[in-house]
Protein backbone atom coordinates (compact mmCIF):
# COMPACT_ATOMS: atom_id res chain seq x y z
CA UNK A 1 0.00 0.00 0.00
CA UNK A 2 1.37 3.63 -1.06
CA UNK A 3 2.07 6.20 1.80
CA UNK A 4 0.41 9.89 1.74
CA UNK A 5 2.68 12.06 0.17
CA UNK A 6 3.59 14.41 2.77
CA UNK A 7 4.54 11.37 5.24
CA UNK A 8 7.47 9.39 3.22
CA UNK A 9 10.58 9.22 3.99
CA UNK A 10 10.01 9.31 7.32
CA UNK A 11 13.47 9.48 9.13
CA UNK A 12 13.29 10.37 12.63
CA UNK A 13 16.13 13.04 13.80
CA UNK A 14 17.54 10.77 16.51
CA UNK A 15 17.18 7.34 17.65
CA UNK A 16 14.09 6.71 19.97
CA UNK A 17 15.58 4.90 22.96
CA UNK A 18 13.73 5.21 25.81
CA UNK A 19 14.81 6.89 28.68
CA UNK A 20 13.93 4.24 31.26
CA UNK A 21 15.74 1.52 29.33
CA UNK A 22 18.47 1.21 32.52
CA UNK A 23 16.29 2.58 35.52
CA UNK A 24 15.54 -1.18 37.59
CA UNK A 25 12.28 -2.82 37.53
CA UNK A 26 9.88 -2.06 39.86
CA UNK A 27 9.31 -4.88 42.33
CA UNK A 28 5.92 -6.96 42.05
CA UNK A 29 2.59 -5.29 43.62
CA UNK A 30 4.12 -1.97 44.30
CA UNK A 31 1.95 0.14 41.39
CA UNK A 32 5.46 2.28 40.69
CA UNK A 33 6.36 1.61 37.23
CA UNK A 34 4.37 4.29 35.65
CA UNK A 35 5.67 7.48 38.20
CA UNK A 36 9.20 5.43 38.04
CA UNK A 37 9.38 5.64 34.43
CA UNK A 38 7.61 9.64 34.04
CA UNK A 39 10.71 10.57 37.07
CA UNK A 40 13.40 9.13 34.91
CA UNK A 41 11.79 10.53 31.36
CA UNK A 42 11.67 14.44 32.78
CA UNK A 43 15.18 13.90 34.54
CA UNK A 44 16.70 12.73 30.86
CA UNK A 45 14.82 15.54 28.97
CA UNK A 46 15.82 17.89 31.60
CA UNK A 47 19.34 16.78 31.65
CA UNK A 48 19.63 16.66 27.83
CA UNK A 49 17.90 20.55 27.93
CA UNK A 50 19.96 21.83 30.03
CA UNK A 51 23.39 20.89 28.44
CA UNK A 52 21.97 21.81 25.23
CA UNK A 53 21.29 25.45 26.73
CA UNK A 54 24.35 25.32 28.49
CA UNK A 55 26.47 24.61 25.66
CA UNK A 56 24.31 27.27 23.10
CA UNK A 57 24.58 30.10 25.83
CA UNK A 58 28.96 29.68 25.66
CA UNK A 59 28.29 29.94 22.08
CA UNK A 60 26.42 32.68 21.71
CA UNK A 61 27.81 34.59 24.47
CA UNK A 62 30.77 34.35 22.07
CA UNK A 63 29.00 36.03 19.77
CA UNK A 64 27.60 38.59 21.10
CA UNK A 65 30.79 39.55 22.60
CA UNK A 66 32.31 39.72 19.49
CA UNK A 67 29.59 41.96 18.18
CA UNK A 68 29.61 44.28 21.54
CA UNK A 69 33.56 44.95 20.75
CA UNK A 70 33.27 45.41 17.15
CA UNK A 71 29.94 47.37 17.56
CA UNK A 72 32.65 49.81 19.86
CA UNK A 73 35.09 49.70 17.87
CA UNK A 74 34.30 50.42 14.08
CA UNK A 75 31.22 52.83 12.66
CA UNK A 76 27.79 52.12 11.77
CA UNK A 77 29.25 51.49 8.09
CA UNK A 78 32.33 49.01 9.31
CA UNK A 79 29.32 47.21 11.50
CA UNK A 80 27.47 46.59 8.27
CA UNK A 81 30.20 45.23 6.77
CA UNK A 82 30.73 42.58 9.72
CA UNK A 83 27.30 42.26 9.41
CA UNK A 84 26.97 40.88 5.85
CA UNK A 85 30.13 38.68 6.95
CA UNK A 86 28.53 37.09 9.79
CA UNK A 87 25.08 36.18 7.60
CA UNK A 88 27.35 34.39 5.08
CA UNK A 89 28.64 32.87 7.54
CA UNK A 90 25.54 31.08 8.94
CA UNK A 91 24.29 30.67 5.09
CA UNK A 92 27.78 28.12 4.73
CA UNK A 93 27.20 27.10 7.94
CA UNK A 94 23.50 25.76 7.76
CA UNK A 95 24.79 24.35 4.51
CA UNK A 96 27.64 22.43 6.04
CA UNK A 97 25.36 20.88 8.84
CA UNK A 98 22.70 20.10 6.38
CA UNK A 99 25.00 18.02 4.17
CA UNK A 100 27.58 17.05 7.10
CA UNK A 101 26.70 17.15 10.39
CA UNK A 102 22.73 16.72 10.28
CA UNK A 103 22.83 13.07 9.00
CA UNK A 104 25.36 12.31 11.62
CA UNK A 105 23.23 13.33 14.57
CA UNK A 106 20.11 11.20 12.72
CA UNK A 107 21.69 8.01 12.09
CA UNK A 108 24.81 7.92 14.76
CA UNK A 109 23.12 8.96 17.66
CA UNK A 110 23.65 6.45 20.73
CA UNK A 111 25.33 3.86 17.97
CA UNK A 112 28.10 2.13 18.82
CA UNK A 113 31.54 3.72 19.60
CA UNK A 114 33.32 2.31 16.28
CA UNK A 115 30.86 3.41 13.50
CA UNK A 116 30.13 6.86 15.36
CA UNK A 117 34.18 7.19 15.34
CA UNK A 118 34.22 7.05 11.57
CA UNK A 119 31.38 8.60 11.24
CA UNK A 120 32.30 11.15 13.10
CA UNK A 121 35.55 11.49 10.77
CA UNK A 122 33.98 11.48 7.88
CA UNK A 123 31.31 14.30 8.51
CA UNK A 124 34.45 16.70 9.99
CA UNK A 125 36.34 15.92 6.51
CA UNK A 126 33.07 16.68 4.90
CA UNK A 127 32.55 20.19 6.81
CA UNK A 128 36.36 21.13 6.28
CA UNK A 129 35.82 20.48 2.88
CA UNK A 130 32.92 22.52 2.22
CA UNK A 131 34.58 25.34 4.23
CA UNK A 132 37.46 25.16 1.92
CA UNK A 133 35.29 25.45 -1.09
CA UNK A 134 33.37 28.34 0.57
CA UNK A 135 36.33 29.97 1.64
CA UNK A 136 37.57 30.36 -2.00
CA UNK A 137 34.04 31.83 -3.08
CA UNK A 138 34.43 34.70 -0.27
CA UNK A 139 38.36 35.07 -1.54
CA UNK A 140 36.87 35.96 -4.63
CA UNK A 141 33.76 38.18 -3.64
CA UNK A 142 36.24 40.18 -1.55
CA UNK A 143 38.75 40.85 -3.94
CA UNK A 144 35.91 41.97 -6.44
CA UNK A 145 34.07 43.87 -3.65
CA UNK A 146 37.18 45.76 -2.16
CA UNK A 147 36.23 48.23 0.60
CA UNK A 148 35.34 47.68 3.88
CA UNK A 149 32.89 44.17 3.02
CA UNK A 150 35.89 43.22 0.54
CA UNK A 151 38.17 43.33 3.59
CA UNK A 152 35.68 41.26 5.43
CA UNK A 153 34.78 38.61 3.14
CA UNK A 154 38.36 38.15 2.50
CA UNK A 155 39.18 37.16 6.18
CA UNK A 156 36.30 35.42 6.32
CA UNK A 157 36.86 33.23 3.35
CA UNK A 158 40.78 32.74 5.10
CA UNK A 159 39.26 31.47 8.42
CA UNK A 160 35.80 29.22 7.16
CA UNK A 161 37.79 26.18 7.23
CA UNK A 162 38.31 26.06 10.87
CA UNK A 163 35.10 27.85 12.15
CA UNK A 164 33.48 24.82 10.41
CA UNK A 165 35.45 21.77 11.47
CA UNK A 166 34.97 23.37 14.92
CA UNK A 167 31.01 23.35 14.64
CA UNK A 168 31.55 19.31 13.33
CA UNK A 169 33.30 18.31 16.59
CA UNK A 170 30.50 20.12 18.50
CA UNK A 171 28.10 18.65 16.94
CA UNK A 172 29.77 15.18 17.21
CA UNK A 173 29.56 15.62 20.48
CA UNK A 174 25.83 15.40 20.96
CA UNK A 175 25.58 12.58 18.73
CA UNK A 176 27.73 10.62 21.43
CA UNK A 177 25.87 12.12 24.50
CA UNK A 178 29.12 14.26 25.32
CA UNK A 179 27.54 17.57 25.98
CA UNK A 180 30.00 18.78 28.74
CA UNK A 181 32.72 18.30 25.89
CA UNK A 182 30.96 20.38 23.58
CA UNK A 183 30.16 23.05 26.24
CA UNK A 184 34.37 22.60 27.03
CA UNK A 185 35.35 23.54 23.62
CA UNK A 186 33.04 26.27 23.14
CA UNK A 187 34.58 28.24 26.24
CA UNK A 188 37.66 27.21 24.68
CA UNK A 189 36.52 29.41 21.74
CA UNK A 190 35.46 32.15 24.13
CA UNK A 191 38.76 32.10 26.49
CA UNK A 192 40.99 32.45 23.43
CA UNK A 193 38.88 35.65 21.74
CA UNK A 194 39.83 37.37 24.44
CA UNK A 195 43.73 38.08 23.15
CA UNK A 196 42.65 37.76 19.69
CA UNK A 197 40.15 40.60 20.16
CA UNK A 198 42.59 42.84 21.72
CA UNK A 199 45.03 42.10 18.74
CA UNK A 200 42.72 43.31 16.30
CA UNK A 201 41.46 46.31 18.87
CA UNK A 202 44.93 47.93 17.87
CA UNK A 203 44.36 47.93 14.28
CA UNK A 204 40.63 48.39 14.30
CA UNK A 205 40.06 47.06 10.91
CA UNK A 206 37.20 44.48 10.30
CA UNK A 207 38.94 42.34 8.58
CA UNK A 208 41.05 42.29 11.97
CA UNK A 209 38.28 41.31 13.88
CA UNK A 210 36.84 38.55 11.80
CA UNK A 211 40.58 36.72 11.84
CA UNK A 212 40.47 37.30 15.23
CA UNK A 213 37.66 35.48 15.38
CA UNK A 214 38.10 32.85 13.15
CA UNK A 215 41.67 32.74 14.75
CA UNK A 216 40.50 31.42 17.70
CA UNK A 217 37.77 28.64 16.46
CA UNK A 218 40.64 27.38 14.76
CA UNK A 219 42.33 26.80 18.36
CA UNK A 220 39.35 25.45 19.73
CA UNK A 221 38.88 22.83 16.25
CA UNK A 222 42.89 21.63 16.99
CA UNK A 223 41.07 21.16 20.67
CA UNK A 224 38.40 19.05 19.25
CA UNK A 225 40.83 16.59 17.73
CA UNK A 226 42.81 16.32 20.98
CA UNK A 227 39.20 15.79 23.40
CA UNK A 228 38.29 13.26 20.34
CA UNK A 229 41.56 11.86 19.77
CA UNK A 230 40.24 12.73 15.80
CA UNK A 231 41.19 14.05 13.05
CA UNK A 232 39.36 14.96 9.66
CA UNK A 233 38.79 12.04 7.01
CA UNK A 234 40.45 12.44 3.91
CA UNK A 235 38.78 13.43 0.34
CA UNK A 236 37.67 9.39 -0.88
CA UNK A 237 35.72 9.05 2.87
CA UNK A 238 34.54 12.83 2.65
CA UNK A 239 33.15 11.36 -1.38
CA UNK A 240 31.79 8.24 0.77
CA UNK A 241 30.41 9.60 3.51
CA UNK A 242 28.73 12.81 0.89
CA UNK A 243 27.07 9.97 -1.32
CA UNK A 244 25.85 7.45 1.62
CA UNK A 245 24.04 10.69 3.31
CA UNK A 246 22.45 12.11 0.19
CA UNK A 247 18.76 11.03 0.85
CA UNK A 248 19.14 13.17 4.23
CA UNK A 249 22.15 15.54 3.04
CA UNK A 250 20.25 16.97 0.44
CA UNK A 251 16.98 17.29 2.34
CA UNK A 252 18.17 19.12 5.44
CA UNK A 253 20.68 21.42 3.42
CA UNK A 254 17.45 22.85 1.86
CA UNK A 255 15.90 23.32 5.22
CA UNK A 256 19.06 24.61 6.91
CA UNK A 257 19.82 26.86 4.22
CA UNK A 258 16.05 28.34 3.33
CA UNK A 259 15.78 30.81 5.44
CA UNK A 260 19.17 31.81 6.34
CA UNK A 261 19.77 32.68 2.83
CA UNK A 262 16.85 34.57 2.51
CA UNK A 263 18.37 36.57 5.68
CA UNK A 264 21.50 37.00 3.39
CA UNK A 265 19.54 38.04 0.52
CA UNK A 266 17.47 40.47 2.23
CA UNK A 267 20.74 42.23 4.26
CA UNK A 268 22.34 42.17 0.91
CA UNK A 269 19.64 44.14 -0.46
CA UNK A 270 18.59 46.35 2.30
CA UNK A 271 22.39 47.53 2.28
CA UNK A 272 22.13 48.02 -1.88
CA UNK A 273 18.94 50.35 -1.31
CA UNK A 274 19.04 51.25 2.40
CA UNK A 275 23.36 51.78 2.32
CA UNK A 276 25.52 50.03 5.16
CA UNK A 277 24.52 52.14 8.13
CA UNK A 278 20.95 50.52 7.60
CA UNK A 279 22.28 46.92 7.38
CA UNK A 280 24.15 47.96 10.81
CA UNK A 281 21.60 49.36 12.30
CA UNK A 282 19.65 45.92 11.73
CA UNK A 283 22.44 43.57 13.12
CA UNK A 284 22.41 46.12 16.23
CA UNK A 285 18.51 45.31 16.98
CA UNK A 286 19.53 41.29 16.89
CA UNK A 287 22.29 42.11 18.73
CA UNK A 288 20.17 43.36 21.97
CA UNK A 289 18.63 40.32 21.47
CA UNK A 290 21.08 38.09 21.42
CA UNK A 291 21.08 36.65 25.04
CA UNK A 292 17.82 35.42 24.56
CA UNK A 293 18.69 34.03 20.85
CA UNK A 294 21.37 32.07 23.08
CA UNK A 295 18.20 30.13 25.03
CA UNK A 296 16.01 29.71 21.81
CA UNK A 297 19.03 27.82 20.02
CA UNK A 298 19.88 25.99 23.65
CA UNK A 299 16.40 24.49 23.19
CA UNK A 300 16.56 23.77 19.44
CA UNK A 301 19.12 21.42 20.03
CA UNK A 302 16.74 19.17 21.98
CA UNK A 303 13.15 19.98 20.77
CA UNK A 304 13.34 17.84 17.82
CA UNK A 305 14.12 14.71 19.96
CA UNK A 306 11.81 15.52 22.33
CA UNK A 307 8.89 15.47 20.56
CA UNK A 308 10.24 12.45 18.66
CA UNK A 309 10.14 11.05 22.57
CA UNK A 310 6.57 12.53 22.92
CA UNK A 311 5.31 11.05 19.68
CA UNK A 312 6.65 7.67 20.87
CA UNK A 313 4.40 7.62 23.64
CA UNK A 314 0.98 9.43 22.23
CA UNK A 315 0.26 10.92 19.04
CA UNK A 316 -2.29 12.85 20.91
CA UNK A 317 0.03 14.87 22.99
CA UNK A 318 2.70 16.22 19.97
CA UNK A 319 0.67 19.35 19.50
CA UNK A 320 -0.02 20.75 23.33
CA UNK A 321 4.10 20.09 23.05
CA UNK A 322 4.36 21.73 20.75
CA UNK A 323 1.94 24.82 21.71
CA UNK A 324 3.55 24.55 24.85
CA UNK A 325 6.81 24.67 23.57
CA UNK A 326 6.35 27.53 20.56
CA UNK A 327 4.37 29.43 23.31
CA UNK A 328 6.82 29.20 26.20
CA UNK A 329 9.55 30.62 23.92
CA UNK A 330 7.50 33.23 22.41
CA UNK A 331 6.17 34.77 26.01
CA UNK A 332 9.79 34.66 26.83
CA UNK A 333 10.77 36.45 24.48
CA UNK A 334 7.93 39.27 24.35
CA UNK A 335 9.29 39.86 28.28
CA UNK A 336 12.86 40.41 27.25
CA UNK A 337 12.45 42.82 24.91
CA UNK A 338 10.02 44.84 27.33
CA UNK A 339 12.73 44.15 29.65
CA UNK A 340 15.45 45.78 27.39
CA UNK A 341 12.64 48.79 26.22
CA UNK A 342 12.21 49.45 29.71
CA UNK A 343 14.97 48.96 32.03
CA UNK A 344 17.99 49.52 29.95
CA UNK A 345 18.78 53.53 29.88
CA UNK A 346 20.64 55.56 26.61
CA UNK A 347 23.57 55.96 28.56
CA UNK A 348 23.74 52.25 29.05
CA UNK A 349 22.85 51.20 25.82
CA UNK A 350 25.68 53.61 24.51
CA UNK A 351 28.12 51.74 26.78
CA UNK A 352 26.93 48.39 24.78
CA UNK A 353 26.35 49.62 21.30
CA UNK A 354 28.37 52.62 21.01
CA UNK A 355 27.01 54.67 18.00
CA UNK A 356 24.84 51.35 16.75
CA UNK A 357 22.57 51.93 20.02
CA UNK A 358 20.18 54.96 18.79
CA UNK A 359 19.33 53.36 15.21
CA UNK A 360 19.21 49.78 16.61
CA UNK A 361 17.13 50.32 19.84
CA UNK A 362 14.57 52.05 17.31
CA UNK A 363 13.96 49.13 15.50
CA UNK A 364 13.51 46.65 18.85
CA UNK A 365 9.84 46.35 18.21
CA UNK A 366 9.26 44.92 14.92
CA UNK A 367 12.52 42.55 15.97
CA UNK A 368 10.75 41.53 18.79
CA UNK A 369 7.87 40.67 17.20
CA UNK A 370 10.15 38.54 14.50
CA UNK A 371 11.02 36.64 17.55
CA UNK A 372 7.92 35.60 18.93
CA UNK A 373 6.37 34.93 15.47
CA UNK A 374 10.06 32.69 15.00
CA UNK A 375 9.29 31.07 18.42
CA UNK A 376 5.77 30.01 17.57
CA UNK A 377 7.08 27.99 14.47
CA UNK A 378 9.87 26.82 15.86
CA UNK A 379 7.46 24.38 18.01
CA UNK A 380 5.61 23.60 14.95
CA UNK A 381 8.37 23.07 12.94
CA UNK A 382 9.68 20.50 15.97
CA UNK A 383 6.42 18.60 15.35
CA UNK A 384 6.94 18.38 11.93
CA UNK A 385 10.26 17.09 11.96
CA UNK A 386 9.51 14.33 14.80
CA UNK A 387 6.44 13.29 12.53
CA UNK A 388 9.60 12.52 9.22
CA UNK A 389 6.51 15.15 6.99
CA UNK A 390 9.39 15.84 4.99
CA UNK A 391 7.67 17.63 2.22
CA UNK A 392 5.53 19.35 5.08
CA UNK A 393 8.67 21.14 6.50
CA UNK A 394 10.26 21.70 3.46
CA UNK A 395 7.12 23.32 2.10
CA UNK A 396 6.86 25.56 5.23
CA UNK A 397 10.32 26.71 5.07
CA UNK A 398 10.44 27.47 0.98
CA UNK A 399 7.07 29.52 1.86
CA UNK A 400 9.13 31.11 5.19
CA UNK A 401 11.86 32.11 2.89
CA UNK A 402 10.20 33.76 0.25
CA UNK A 403 7.48 36.00 2.60
CA UNK A 404 10.50 36.99 4.29
CA UNK A 405 12.49 38.22 1.27
CA UNK A 406 9.54 39.50 -0.28
CA UNK A 407 8.46 41.87 2.60
CA UNK A 408 11.84 42.51 3.72
CA UNK A 409 13.07 44.07 0.47
CA UNK A 410 9.94 45.42 -0.11
CA UNK A 411 9.67 47.39 3.48
CA UNK A 412 13.07 48.56 2.52
CA UNK A 413 12.21 50.30 -0.48
CA UNK A 414 9.52 51.69 1.29
CA UNK A 415 11.01 52.94 4.51
CA UNK A 416 14.96 51.83 5.14
CA UNK A 417 15.86 50.05 7.95
CA UNK A 418 12.40 50.37 9.76
CA UNK A 419 10.11 49.75 6.50
CA UNK A 420 12.46 46.59 6.58
CA UNK A 421 12.45 45.20 10.08
CA UNK A 422 8.00 45.37 9.97
CA UNK A 423 7.87 43.65 6.98
CA UNK A 424 9.97 40.95 7.97
CA UNK A 425 7.82 40.62 11.44
CA UNK A 426 4.52 40.59 8.93
CA UNK A 427 6.72 37.43 7.11
CA UNK A 428 7.77 35.59 10.16
CA UNK A 429 3.38 35.88 11.41
CA UNK A 430 2.21 34.41 8.04
CA UNK A 431 5.16 32.09 8.74
CA UNK A 432 4.27 30.76 11.83
CA UNK A 433 0.61 30.38 10.55
CA UNK A 434 1.62 27.90 7.61
CA UNK A 435 4.15 25.94 9.46
CA UNK A 436 1.11 25.20 11.76
CA UNK A 437 -1.44 24.54 9.93
CA UNK A 438 0.85 21.84 8.35
CA UNK A 439 1.45 20.28 11.26
CA UNK A 440 -2.26 20.15 12.05
CA UNK A 441 -3.17 18.33 8.55
CA UNK A 442 0.19 16.06 9.41
CA UNK A 443 -1.53 15.37 12.79
CA UNK A 444 -5.04 14.64 11.40
CA UNK A 445 -3.17 12.18 8.09
CA UNK A 446 -0.66 10.58 10.44
CA UNK A 447 -1.40 7.06 10.92
CA UNK A 448 1.56 4.80 12.62
CA UNK A 449 2.79 2.07 11.58
CA UNK A 450 2.47 -0.16 13.99
CA UNK A 451 5.06 -0.06 17.08
CA UNK A 452 7.00 3.59 17.47
CA UNK A 453 10.10 2.27 15.74
CA UNK A 454 11.79 4.69 13.30
CA UNK A 455 12.30 3.11 9.76
CA UNK A 456 15.82 3.95 9.26
CA UNK A 457 18.56 2.57 6.56
CA UNK A 458 21.29 0.53 8.26
CA UNK A 459 23.74 2.45 10.13
CA UNK A 460 26.69 2.26 8.04
CA UNK A 461 29.63 4.29 7.37
CA UNK A 462 31.67 3.94 4.56
CA UNK A 463 35.41 3.21 5.40
CA UNK A 464 37.63 5.92 5.39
Amino acid sequence: MSEDPATQNRTVPFPRVSDDATAPPPLAGTGTARPSRLSAGVRGAARRLSWGVVDQAASSVTNLVVGIVVARSLGVDAFGAFGLALVTYAVVLNLSRGLCTDPLTVRFSGTAHGPWRDATRQAAGSALVVGIAAGLLCLAAGVLLGGAAGRAFVALGIVLPALLLQDSWRYAFFAAGRGASATLNDLVWGVMLVPALLLASHRAGVGGFVLGWGAAAAVAALTGCLQLRLLPAGPRAVLGWLRNQLDLGLRYMLENTMVSGAAQLRLYGLGAIAGLAAVGSIRGAQLLLGPFMALLMGVSLVSVPEAARVLSRSRHRLLPFCLVLGGGQAVAGALWGAAILLLVSEAVGRRLLGDVWPSAVALLVPTTLVVMAGSFSDGAMAGLRALGAARRSLFSQTNAACAYLALGLGGAALGGAMGSAWGVALATAFSAAVAWYQLRSELHHHRPHGPSRPRRRPEKASQP
